[in-house]
């Protein structure tokens, strides 16, 4: 198959700044040569300094994008990020569902990088219950996995033990991310519910890293619908990251954008 035949789905939000959400997803689609379609979700008015505004789409408008994705392309991987509320990740459930979306990678975003909230509080066992029983993966950050288990991650064995317990609410696979840890490198375990790969580059002390889970979670969903095993779509993607936040251009007045081109 040729690779201007592979084709993604990325369901998540709009970031106007362009660093992160739907626009990080599709330029990195793009940059592994990757078809890239698209289902949004919600609306934020954001740039590098903050986000000003944000509106949910109707349940309506989300699964009709889907669908309209679905029922004309064949999709090889999709993507979740920011959802939201209960309400838009039981809808985006049932779509994945009928459509029968294969490899989705759950990125469960519930903050911006800036500190703003981008799902309700109420909707974090919606998520565990609907969309982790259909991952390929789940990527969550420290502070997410913290979020999603009520209790502290703090260290590599406590990144083991979410991991985990993230594939034991029904996640096939699991990629932890350490990068608030502290020290000299950045660790990210990966998890696939038997063997652990621990993956480690070092720390890159930047303010320029606004979009990074976005376009992480985005690459190894582009190496999925390429054909490639998740263990290794995992390591590409963490080298491809890491050279993406050397590379950042150092835009904007606070935390910049990555190089999604790397």
């Amino acid at each position: 198959m040729k690779t201007r035949d592979l084709v993604a789905l990325t369901i998540a939000g709009s970031d106007s700044g362009g660093g992160a959400g739907i626009q990080a997803d599709l330029k990195t689609f793009q940059r592994f040569g990757v078809y890239g379609t698209s289902a949004l979700t919600l609306v934020t008015a954001q740039n590098t300094v903050g986000v000003l505004a944000v509106e949910l789409l109707s349940t309506h408008l989300i699964t009709h994008q889907i669908a309209a994705v679905a029922e004309d392309f064949e999709v090889r991987a999709a993507k979740t990020g920011a959802l939201g509320s209960s309400e838009i990740i039981e809808a985006v459930a049932a779509a994945i569902e009928e459509h029968a979306i294969p490899k989705l990678v759950v990125d469960p975003v519930m903050i911006s990088k800036h500190g703003d909230p981008l799902l309700d509080t109420g909707a974090v066992e919606v998520l565990k219950a609907r969309l982790f029983p259909k991952a390929a993966l789940v990527t969550p950050n420290l502070h997410e996995a913290a979020a999603l288990l009520g209790r502290g991650v703090g260290s590599e064995e406590e990144m083991r033990d979410a991991a985990r317990a993230v594939c034991d609410l029904g996640a096939a696979a699991a990629l932890v991310k350490g990068g608030h840890l502290p020290g000299g490198e950045a660790v990210d375990l990966f998890y696939d519910g038997c063997d652990f790969l621990r993956l480690a580059a070092p720390r890159i002390e930047t303010p320029h890293t606004h979009g990074t889970g976005c376009t992480y979670s985005a690459a190894i969903t582009a190496l999925l619908a390429r054909g490639t095993a998740l263990a290794e779509a995992v390591r590409e993607a963490k080298d491809f990251i890491s050279r993406a936040i050397v590379g950042a251009p150092g835009i904007g007045h606070g935390h910049g954008p990555v190089d999604h081109l790397a």
